[in-house]
């Protein structure tokens, strides 16, 4: 009869391992989880091009030029509004100023624009004051204004959005003792690239337009990374 084999002692190692082998089952489990996760997770691509911006001149609220070489190089997001507007104007701005905070909080280099469309009326002055009145970040937000043809002319072929003329509000005088008015325009958030191409339009929603206007700005800033990236390895 063959002699039973002698016993087995495990070194230390093995003792543990065979002690917590459940526990580190587990945290490998985990680990293989976050690293298939983080690689296949979707993605969407940034979106497409529109339609690119036309050669405009205009100001900011310091009364800087605002030229389609201001921003080159950034990816943006345009507002319009008007200082005087008893409608839906302060919630656009609200969602701007959200907008801003989110992107500020998480160290993303992308910019704001609020341009309006009662260029007669909002000077740079007037702007700069509005921009204090809201609390506005002004270091990447920027607020502009010029002749009233060239800022409906950008508004209209440009970002081919509708703008109306002024309509007096029955009723509501300003301060200045004129009569309060409305001008129909958009509230929708346009997203430009870092060549002033429109990527699209986003609704002012918190759970819904921002939220997709905050990733996809990200988006087409990574393309644009991406690009210069491949340019570079090109020269």
């Amino acid at each position: 009869m063959a002699a039973p084999p002698p016993d087995f002692e495990p070194t230390p190692a093995l003792a543990w391992l065979r002690k917590y082998i459940w526990v580190v089952a587990a945290v490998l489990g985990i680990v293989t989880l976050t690293v298939l996760r983080t690689r296949l997770r979707n993605i969407p691509d940034p979106p497409a091009v529109m339609y690119t911006l036309p050669a405009y001149e205009l100001v900011d609220h310091e009364g800087r030029p605002f030229t389609p070489e201001t921003l080159r190089g950034k990816v943006w997001v345009a507002g319009f509004v008007f200082t005087n507007c008893p409608s839906t104007c302060p919630a656009v701005t609200r969602a701007m100023g959200s907008l801003r905070d989110r992107f500020d909080r998480m160290d993303i280099d992308i910019e704001m624009v609020s341009i309006t469309v009662d260029p007669a009326r909002d000077t740079p002055d007037v702007l700069k004051a509005y921009a204090e009145s809201v609390g506005a970040h002004t270091d990447h937000w920027r607020f502009v204004t010029g002749s009233t043809d060239d800022v409906r002319r950008l508004v209209r072929e440009g970002f081919k959005l509708g703008i109306g003329d002024p309509t007096p509000v029955p009723g509501a005088p300003l301060a200045d003792g004129g009569a309060m008015f409305d001008i129909a325009h958009s509230t929708q958030l346009a997203l430009v690239d870092t060549e002033g191409g429109v990527r699209g339009f986003y609704d002012i929603e918190p759970d819904g337009g921002l939220d997709e206007v905050f990733h996809r700005a990200q988006h087409v800033m990574a393309e644009a990374a991406r690009a210069a990236r491949a340019e570079a390895r090109g020269r």
